[in-house]
Parts: C-alpha cells; sequence; structure tokens
C-alpha cells in the first residue's frame, strides 16, 4: 500500500545556548539540544499511526515538523508524492496546507476568547477562500459544528461557556474547515476528564471512517492509543525504538523501554506468573545523550555493545526495532 505520508531520516536540534556575549566571557560553546534524531515512518492512507513516549521526547517536534511550523535541520517529508518543506514554500503551499491540518493539545489555550466559535471555525474558510457570501459561510461553519455533534446556534458563542470536551470538538471543527486528508493531533484528549475523552476519540474514529482521514495521533497514554491506532510507534530521547502494528506491539512488546511503559499500565487482573519491570531513572539530558544506545542507562539488558555502538532502526520479524539486545537474542 502506498503511503500517504512518508519521512526518512527525520532531525531537529534547538541551539538552547546563553547568550553570546555570556558564552564569549564564560569561554563556554553552544549548546544545541536533539530534538529529533532521524526518524523515520510511513503512514498508509486511512489509518493512524501513533506515537507515543514520555515527556520530552520528541513527539510533538515531529508533529511541528511535517507541518511545517519548524524547519527540518536534515531528512525528508513526502505527502502524496510531494516534497512537504519545498511545496510549503512554493506557490503550491497554500493549497498543501490545506490537505494538512493540527488538532492541538489544550482546546483552552488553541482558540481565541475574544472570538466567538463561528468566527474560529470560518478562519481556516476565509483564509483559503472556500465559501463566498456571508450567507455561505454562515451555511459551511453550521455544517461543521453539527459534524463535531454541536449547533449551528451555537456559532454566536464564545469559548468560555462551553466546557473542555465541547472545546475540542470546536478545535476539530476547525481542522476540518478546510476538508483535509492528513490531520496530526497532538495528544487530543490529555486536558480532558476520561469520560469525555471517549467521547472526544469516539468522535474522530468516526469522522476518520466517514472522511477516509489519516491520523498521526500523538499520545502518552497507552489505553487511548490502543484504541485508536493501527501502528505504533515508541520514541526515545528523539529516536523512534521500535515500530510496530497496534495488535502486535501490545501482545508482543519487544525493546526494553516498550516494555517498562505497558508494564507501569495499572491492570485489575495482573498475569498470574508475569513479572512486571518499572520504569528505572530518569530520562537522560538531551543536551548530552549518552553514548551508544540512549536507552543503556536504564537497560537492565544493556552490555558493552549498548553502551558504545547506537542501534539503528531495522526490520525484524515483521516489526522494526534499534536494540541490539532483541536482535542478538539477548532478551528472550
Amino acid at each position: 500500500m502506498t503511503p500517504l505520508l512518508k519521512v526518512t531520516g527525520l532531525s531537529k536540534a534547538f541551539d538552547v545556548s546563553a547568550p553570546w556575549l555570556q558564552r564569549v566571557l564564560a569561554r563556554q560553546p553552544r549548546r544545541l539540544l536533539q530534538a529529533v534524531d532521524g526518524v523515520g515512518f510511513s503512514i498508509p492512507r486511512g489509518q493512524t499511526l501513533a506515537l507515543v513516549g514520555e515527556s520530552g521526547c520528541g513527539k510533538s517536534t515531529v508533529a511541528r515538523l511535517l507541518l511545517g511550523l519548524h524547519t527540518p535541520d536534515a531528512g525528508h517529508i513526502t505527502f502524496d508524492g510531494q516534497d512537504v518543506p519545498a511545496t510549503l514554500k512554493s506557490a503550491q503551499g497554500l493549497a498543501l496546507r490545506r490537505r494538512m491540518q493540527m488538532i492541538f493539545q489544550d482546546p483552552y489555550a488553541s482558540l481565541n476568547p475574544r472570538w466567538t466559535v463561528g468566527r474560529i471555525v470560518a478562519e481556516p474558510l476565509r483564509t483559503h477562500g472556500l465559501a463566498g457570501s456571508a450567507a455561505e459561510l454562515q451555511a459551511r461553519v453550521g455544517e461543521l459544528l453539527a459534524s463535531v455533534g454541536l449547533a449551528a446556534q451555537d456559532a454566536p458563542k464564545y469559548p468560555h461557556q462551553f466546557s473542555g470536551g465541547q472545546r475540542q470538538r470546536i478545535s476539530i471543527a476547525r481542522a476540518l474547515a478546510t476538508t483535509p486528508e492528513f490531520l496530526v493531533c497532538d495528544e487530543p484528549t490529555s486536558a480532558l476528564d476520561v469520560s469525555v475523552q471517549a467521547q472526544v476519540l469516539n468522535l474522530m474514529k468516526d469522522l476518520q471512517r466517514e472522511r477516509g482521514l489519516t491520523y498521526l495521533f500523538i499520545s502518552h497514554n497507552l489505553a487511548v492509543v490502543q484504541h485508536v491506532s493501527d501502528q505504533v510507534g515508541v520514541m526515545y530521547l528523539g529516536q523512534i525504538v521500535e515500530l510496530a502494528d497496534k495488535a502486535t506491539l501490545f501482545r508482543q512488546p519487544r525493546h526494553p523501554y516498550t516494555r517498562m511503559l505497558l508494564d507501569a499500565i495499572p491492570r485489575l487482573r495482573p498475569d498470574v506468573g508475569r513479572v512486571r519491570q518499572p520504569v528505572h531513572g530518569e530520562v537522560p539530558n538531551p543536551i548530552d545523550p549518552p553514548t551508544g544506545c540512549r536507552f543503556h542507562p536504564r537497560c537492565p539488558h544493556a552490555d558493552a555493545r549498548c553502551r558504545s555502538e547506537r542501534p539503528v532502526l531495522q526490520s525484524w520479524q515483521g516489526i522494526q526495532i534499534a536494540c541490539h539486545g532483541v536482535v542478538e537474542g539477548r532478551l528472550g
């Protein structure tokens, strides 16, 4: 199946150095934070790839790179055969942006409190010239609000008059205004109550079925990921360490980090005889990451090779994995 989105060797570093004069006086070098380091994946049309990992692992940076909010230092992003960074800088950039939209994490911060809901949802339609008369614009806004479970009569209201779940529905309606094919969902339910999370997730799955949408779903909630995804990529310190279809990853996690993440999920009925591996230690400083495998300071299976040689993401028994211990058969 030809992927709608393909990413290869994607990297991005941010300069976190002290001001120039301070560095000169203290004789300090520049400091770079490698937020994304050689990430690659593909998403077939109509499917959902979920990226999971601890806070600060680079998930949101990947999302912003895909949509042109950051410029990549290296790598390629291809959307339906088009080079995304190059196209966004060209005359065809606006047309490409219509096909790729984003749902942000916090519905309390991503909606302008001074604008009515109608104006918020109508803004993409005005920007892209997708509605002619005022009556046509109003009708289109009403349709978008109805498609996410709200009413056209809600258009004159302001965001503060809605609950968190309703605000996220407004964000989804805004993202759907340009009739996109691809949506980046950056932890869209993390700021919501658990009961409301289920409603928003079910809405997103219904919209995916009706419109054939393709999702990149970013989350640290593995229960949510298991509900919405087709493939799962596990990120650690800017790198993907395991990439597999959902059923395989949750049934038989391979990478030690993936195992630790899954073991951290509380279970009402723990598996008899199964030894849980708690997550040890803290995430290393991304400005000065460990040599070799970046997970080795926290890994109970690390050896000398893990400490000196960086594992490469490679195909192995139907999945993609970056772990010397798994490939060598040391993990069982």
